[in-house]
């Protein structure tokens, strides 16, 4: 059963197909179109993954994984780090 801690390998993954930069929305249509199995046998995460997805963001930038988000807009991109 996939747990929160999973989105970030999943944010990785989405973003690396994104070619290294995407917005929130394109992140989430490409975790849920090859993780939406998982997510809907995953119990409480079903209810909770879009919120979710952006704390893994979160604990990404921190470790330095992805760029420091430049702003709270919802076009705002996600971006891999160098």
């Amino acid at each position: 059963m996939a747990d929160k801690e999973i989105l970030k390998d999943w944010v990785l993954e989405a973003l690396e197909s994104l070619g290294g930069s995407g917005s929130v929305l394109a992140v989430s249509k490409k975790i849920w179109a090859r993780h939406e199995d998982d997510i809907v046998s995953s119990g409480d995460l079903f209810y909770t993954w879009q919120y979710d997805v952006r704390w893994a963001a979160q604990k990404l930038r921190d470790s330095g994984r992805l760029k420091p988000s430049p702003g709270r807009s919802a076009r705002a991109n996600w971006e891999l780090s160098p």
